[in-house]
């Protein structure tokens, strides 16, 4: 099973609805030829298209090869017409069914039983929402009663449809769509796009003639699912390549989610179950062979688990599955990590103001760990899957979810959707005139409610002769972002400037209490953490055989989307070396050690258990305000304090000693304020190793 075939199958039932008709022939006779050549051409074309449309789903874009140069001698042909309206309607170009809808329903009204419902549901995907509703309520009129409660459900959802889309179209979003470009995109399919946080990766499923094992679909007759990746320098994205083993295999092998670090994939392999959710992590630059050991027990089960997702922290998974106990088919899914028995736990269903009688699918958890992305045929959609977002509040409640709006989501179906760490760009699969020739993948830029321009402004006024940039226009409203800090950067050795694998350890200061634990890359050093806005955090960087590296940062809550580059030089054990403890934290001009230390100590405890020979020196630091003896005695006080504290949690005073320095040994400007809070500090040296 393929992961596009699971989300297609959906598809065909969401828009095949009550289709009827389907053994209607076309018919067809050498009188409507003007020689017999292109009677035998016809009827050879007839005869292979009709078998091809019999197979149903599977046959319907072969039967188009066949049907079409009929239709270009016999466009009159109401029949005919009708089949290639279905075959468009049941595929990925459903838009292009309208022209042949309404070719058929001009000759012939009574050509199908259908024939209302499909013409309404072209007008319906072409966004002609005041014809659909017309047909469909035309439609719902003319049936008999045991047909109208059978249908009348859906044909009511239609229209509600229609209504929700005749609004969004009125008030659309600012949005810039465009095609990655050839880069990535090929005249095959291309679809389940996963960035890294900060927009430098992107990973995603095609299925195109250098899979991996060269083989094909036997369903389709397409190349199997492959896994590619591709890099952006920060103007572009590079060409994409296959990744090959492990990831890739003989079989279907798709993307699923990723961490947002880029270290952690998850991967859809259609060999088990109709389909299975598998892990694999980046070592250095080898991905491991994706395993379900962790997901065996309560996620992967003889149901569809479609798409996943990592929370920022990677200890929550949001998961797509069609099980039983759901609200619909489809629903979301949620799961935590159980560290103690190395799994995800049992999972719960999402509620139903998540979830709805329709299908749910694809779900993306964006890196602020509060937003979340899916897509439904439930809600206020305008029709098909429509891409929604939900809030995570203070109380621990999901808010109502919001329609993204057009022109991101259309009557058509809308899937796949991820969203970059900025929340300025997203992505997802789409099939649209510009693309290279099947589902391709797109950028969404979002640019913010609408601008008042500034009509003195001399660049204004040539925007009317040449397109501008948007930059130069003067504009009043400032483009919101989200509430979170990506932080990212090398982990290298001091001395040698070779990469270290570390482990990076992200606490709540506050709360004393860790909320991740992730590692740098081995073979690069390189590493990227979130950190979501309205937390006090503090970071250790720990390798074995190295001193290990803290910082702090204090992220207030209404501070808006930021990247810091940080690169992180670890020193190690020796004589002389010297870290800066820069998660201690004092109560003002004095020497009384606040809660919000206890994590950076305890880490500096348990160094000094681990290493039972180091003896060390604590110093204080102040910046130049005030007198030498204030700033003597007060950074005395506090390094003292901080031996306290270590001897309270066990250790031997004789591997202790502190002094205080004032300012007398300044690591920066006394000048300005942020030179002054560096200044500021509590350190330790290592006296004997």
């Amino acid at each position: 099973m393929r992961k596009i075939g699971i989300i297609l199958t959906v598809v065909f039932i969401a828009f095949a609805g009550v289709l009827k008709g389907q053994e209607i022939e076309v018919q067809i006779s050498k009188d409507d030829f003007a020689n017999k050549d292109d009677y035998k051409v016809a009827k050879d074309n007839l005869k292979q298209a009709e078998e091809f449309y019999a197979l149903g789903r599977g046959g319907l874009r072969r039967a188009l090869d066949f049907y079409l140069p009929i239709v270009q001698k016999l466009p009159n042909n109401a029949v005919l017409n009708y089949k290639i309206g279905i075959c468009y309607l049941k595929s990925i170009q459903r838009v292009r069914c309208i022209d042949y809808f309404k070719k058929a329903y001009s000759v012939n009204p009574n050509v199908a039983p259908d024939i209302m419902w499909v013409l309404a549901s072209g007008y319906h995907l072409n966004i002609e929402f005041d014809k659909a509703i017309e047909l469909y309520n035309k439609y719902k009129n003319s049936l008999a009663p045991s047909e109208l409660q059978e249908k009348r459900k859906e044909i009511d959802k239609r229209v509600v449809e229609c209504n929700v889309g005749k609004d969004l179209v009125k008030n659309p979003i600012r949005v810039f769509i465009d095609n990655v470009g050839q880069s990535i995109n090929s005249i095959y399919p291309e679809y389940s796009p996963l960035i890294s946080a900060d927009e430098s990766m992107m990973m995603f499923t095609s299925r195109r003639e250098d899979t991996y094992g060269e083989g094909r679909d036997p369903e389709d007759n397409l190349f199997f699912e492959d896994i590619y990746i591709s890099y952006n320098d920060g103007n572009s994205w590079g060409k994409a390549k296959n990744v090959g083993k492990p990831l890739n295999t003989t079989n279907n092998d798709a993307t699923v989610g990723l961490s947002p670090d880029g270290q952690q994939l998850f991967t859809f392999n259609g060999k088990t179950n109709n389909g299975d959710i598998f892990v694999s992590s980046l070592e250095g630059s080898e991905w491991t062979s994706p395993s379900d050991a962790s997901l065996k027990k309560f996620i992967n089960t003889d149901y569809h688990e479609t798409s996943a997702s990592f929370s920022f922290d990677g200890r929550t998974m949001y998961f797509i599955s069609d099980r039983p106990d759901g609200f619909g088919a489809h629903d979301l899914w949620e799961t935590h990590w159980d560290a103690e028995k190395e799994r995800w736990a049992e999972p719960k269903n999402m509620g139903s103001n998540i979830n709805t009688e329709y299908d749910e699918e694809g779900v993306f958890m964006h890196p602020d760990g509060r937003t979340l992305y899916f897509s439904s045929r439930g809600h206020n959609t305008m029709g098909g899957f429509d891409i929604f977002k939900t809030t995570l509040g203070d109380d621990g409640t999901w808010s109502k979810p919001e329609n993204l709006g057009y022109p991101v989501n259309t009557p058509d179906d809308d899937l796949f959707f991820i969203m970059n760490a900025s929340g300025k760009h997203g992505y997802y699969s789409s099939s649209r005139d510009d693309g290279q020739g099947d589902y391709d993948i797109y950028m969404i830029t979002f640019r913010g409610p609408e601008k008042t321009p500034v009509l003195q402004n001399e660049d204004n006024l040539l925007a009317n002769v040449e397109p501008v940039a948007e930059s130069i226009i003067a504009e009043q409203v400032e483009i919101k972002t989200t509430r979170l800090t990506i932080l990212k950067g090398t982990i290298k050795d001091a001395l040698t400037l070779n990469p270290v694998e570390a482990q990076i350890e992200i606490v709540d200061n506050v709360k004393n209490e860790v909320i991740s634990i992730s590692s740098s890359n081995s073979s690069t050093g390189r590493y990227l953490i979130s950190l979501p806005s309205g937390r006090n955090y503090g970071i250790a960087v720990k390798s074995t055989g190295y001193l290990f590296h803290s910082e702090n940062f204090d992220i207030p809550a209404a501070t808006n989307y930021q990247e810091i580059t940080k690169d992180i030089l670890l020193n190690k054990m020796a004589v002389g070396q010297k870290v800066i403890l820069k998660n201690i934290f004092f109560d003002y001009a004095k020497a009384t050690l606040r809660s919000e230390s206890f994590p950076e100590l305890d880490r500096l405890v348990k160094m000094l258990t681990d290493f039972p020979n180091i003896r060390i020196e604590i110093s204080g630091h102040t910046d130049n305000q005030g007198s030498l003896q204030t700033n003597q005695k007060l950074s005395e006080n506090r390094a003292k304090a901080v031996v306290d504290y270590l001897i309270t949690k066990g250790i031997a005073q004789s591997r202790l000693e502190f002094k205080g320095y004032a300012y007398l040994q300044p690591i920066a400007s006394n000048d300005k304020e942020d030179g002054r809070q560096q200044n500021r500090r509590v350190e330790f040296k290592v006296l004997q190793n």
